[in-house]
């Protein structure tokens, strides 16, 4: 069986993520910064989705990957 695309995209959201979320987190002080967005720290919110839709991604590549080697053997 080939690669699954699940398996990259989940990494990338993943990994971007933790970045945006780390970005986020070490901001979340600057009232300037956030004051275009209604004082939402829409950098922690966004990565903080991207890592669950990430991991989301990655665990449905291992469990159809788990299924696929159920069925071969």
């Amino acid at each position: 069986m080939g690669l699954d695309i699940k398996i990259p995209i989940g990494l990338l959201f993943t990994i971007l993520g933790v970045l945006l979320t780390i970005y986020g987190l070490t901001t979340i002080g600057d009232i300037e910064l956030y004051s275009r967005s209604m004082n939402i720290n829409i950098n922690l919110w966004t990565g903080l989705t991207m890592v669950v839709i990430g991991i989301i991604l990655l665990a449905t590549a291992k469990y159809r990957r788990d299924t696929v080697e159920k069925k071969e053997s």
